[in-house]
C-alpha cells in the first residue's frame, strides 16, 4: 500500500477549466468500458491514518480524495458538539473515507450516498473493511431524482468538494432542499446549538442542516449554487474555514 505523497490540491484544474474537461470517460480507443484500475493509499487524518482504495479514474469522478475531505475533517473535530448524537448523512461520499473517519473517531451514526453507480458503493464497502469498521449504510442516489427515502430522518448532512459541475447546481439544490424539508426528527438529542461563524458571532445551527465544505476560491459559478439556494427558501452563512451551514431561514 502506498502513502499518499501527493498534495491534494494538486487535484484540482485551474480555475478556467470547464466541465467538459473534467468528463474523463473510462473507454478504451474503440469507445468500450474497460475494466476499473485502483490504487490503495495511506491517509493522514487528525488523530488516525487511513487505508483508502481510490479508482485510478473514474467517469462519474468519485476516484480520488480531494482537499475538502481533510480540512472538513479538521473542523468537524474542532467543532464535535455538533455531532454530538446526531444521525448524519453524506452526499457525494466518493471513496467514503471521511465518514470512516467520522465513524471510528465519534461511533457516529453516518450514511454515505453517492451516484447510484455499483462500483462507488462497492468501493466503499471495500474502504470500511479494509479499515477494521463494519460496512456504512449507503444510498445510491443520483441528484435531482426521487429520493429512495421518503421522509429523511438525518440531523446533518455534510459535503466536501461537491461543486464541481455547474450544471448539477439544480439538482443539488432539489435534493438537499428534500432532505432539509422533509426531515423528519427521531433523535432525542436532535435539536439546537450554536457554531461560531467567521466573524467570531455565535450561529444557532438547528437541525436539519447542511454543512457543506468547499476547499476553492468562490467564483462566480459557485455564487450559482448559493443563489440557488436562497431562492429555494434557504439560507447560506459561512462559518469560516471555507465551511458552509446551509439551512431554512427562520
Amino acid at each position: 500500500m502506498d502513502t499518499a505523497l501527493f498534495s491534494a490540491a494538486s487535484l484540482f484544474h485551474g480555475a478556467d477549466d470547464s466541465d467538459d474537461d473534467r468528463d474523463e470517460m473510462q473507454v478504451d480507443a474503440e469507445g468500450e468500458k474497460q475494466a476499473l484500475e485502483f490504487v490503495e493509499r495511506a491517509h493522514d487524518f487528525p488523530g488516525m491514518k487511513l487505508s483508502v482504495r481510490e479508482f485510478s479514474s473514474h467517469e462519474l469522478n468519485a476516484n480520488l480524495l480531494w482537499p475538502g475531505t481533510f480540512s472538513f475533517a479538521t473542523w468537524l473535530v474542532k467543532n464535535q458538539s455538533i455531532l454530538d448524537g446526531q444521525r448524519v448523512l453524506e452526499l457525494g461520499s466518493g471513496t467514503g473515507a471521511l465518514a470512516i473517519f467520522l465513524r471510528k473517531s465519534f461511533g457516529m451514526d453516518i450514511t454515505t450516498s453517492d451516484y447510484d453507480d455499483k462500483e462507488i458503493e462497492e468501493n466503499i464497502a471495500y474502504n470500511c473493511r479494509a479499515n477494521n469498521l463494519d460496512v456504512l449504510p449507503h444510498i445510491r442516489h443520483t441528484w435531482g431524482d426521487p429520493f429512495p427515502v421518503s421522509r429523511p430522518d438525518w440531523d446533518i448532512v455534510i459535503a466536501s468538494d461537491i461543486l464541481l459541475y455547474v450544471k448539477q447546481y439544480d439538482n443539488l439544490v432539489k435534493t438537499a432542499s428534500f432532505l432539509l424539508k422533509e426531515y423528519k426528527k427521531t433523535s432525542e438529542k436532535a435539536g439546537c446549538t450554536t457554531i461560531t461563524d467567521k466573524s467570531g458571532t455565535q450561529v444557532p445551527a438547528r437541525s436539519p442542516m447542511f454543512l457543506m465544505s468547499w476547499r476553492r476560491r468562490i467564483g462566480k459559478d459557485q455564487s450559482l449554487f448559493f443563489t440557488g439556494c436562497e431562492k429555494a427558501g434557504l439560507e447560506v452563512r459561512h462559518l469560516g474555514d471555507l465551511v458552509y451551514l446551509i439551512s431554512f431561514k427562520s
